[in-house]
């Protein structure tokens, strides 16, 4: 095909422009923290609208924000490797809209996400903080801390022999309340959001282009690749709830792409 030959000797200018702004964003974030103490991370990551560090521009900056090498590395890897035949078969203009759309529905279903995790959380620290009590503290720490401090037991215990002592309940009234705060805070980086929408974007266009899987080094059908990228991360999303991955932000990439695709050739029969 010619979209594959002609991305083979070069990257097309939209794909490349996205990696280098990549590439200068954690260049400027590692130089910026080590140099002047300037953490971009918490002005230009997307956080919680509910937490003080949020801003409306996190929505595209966090795109743009990476933890890690590694991190940068493998998304900046797929972006080159399928975003530049989506960019030779759609133009740099339509492969650019398509990537803001997928990369802003992954980040709006992912913020969707955590506002249900984090209203039941809201809700238990205000009836925690209406009526204290050792039992009520215990039941908080069970429900939503995966691995306590064994020392918030011998705290309970402590409560427990004094349980109408309004200094245990201040100090466990602080706590739950500075753990939610904490939690508000965690913000979210990368552009895996948008690096999901490309690969189902290619998946679509492409299903019968064998892929060769790394680990293991075996040839895969694209549409297959697709299809079991997006049910592991399904499965890891509600397996492994408050995990470092934003695995809903990746199925909001491919839910937005998919139907993006979907809205551009609702006329046609052929996606190009």
């Amino acid at each position: 095909m010619n979209y594959f030959r002609s991305s083979v000797g070069s990257t097309p200018p939209v794909v490349k422009n996205l990696i280098i702004l990549n590439v200068l964003f954690f260049l400027a974030t590692y130089v910026s923290g080590r140099s002047f103490g300037l953490d971009l991370t918490s002005k230009l990551a997307l956080f919680y609208p509910a937490s003080d560090f949020f801003k409306p521009y996190q929505f595209i900056t966090h795109m743009f924000m990476h933890g890690n090498l590694t991190h940068i590395f493998f998304n900046m890897f797929a972006l080159w490797m399928f975003g530049r035949v989506l960019e030779n078969v759609w133009g740099g203009r339509r492969f650019f809209t398509f990537y803001f759309i997928t990369g802003l529905g992954a980040a709006l279903l992912h913020t969707f996400v955590l506002y249900i995790e984090y209203s039941s959380l809201q809700n238990a620290v205000e009836a925690f903080v209406a009526s204290p009590s050792p039992e009520a503290y215990s039941a908080f720490i069970d429900k939503f801390i995966s691995r306590p401090n064994p020392r918030v037991y011998d705290f309970i215990v402590s409560w427990q022999s004094a349980p109408l002592s309004a200094e245990y309940a201040k100090s466990a009234i602080s706590a739950v309340e500075e753990y939610y705060k904490e939690i508000i805070n965690i913000p979210t980086v990368g552009a895996s959001g948008a690096v999901f929408g490309v690969l189902l974007g290619f998946g679509m266009l492409f299903p019968n282009t064998q892929l060769m899987l790394l680990f293991p080094p075996i040839p895969i059908k694209a549409k297959y690749f697709v299809i079991f990228y997006g049910v592991l991360e399904l499965f890891l999303a509600f397996s492994q709830p408050g995990s470092n991955i934003a695995h809903f932000a990746h199925l909001g990439g491919m839910l937005f792409g998919f139907l993006l695709i979907k809205y551009w050739n609702k006329s046609k029969k052929t996606f190009f």
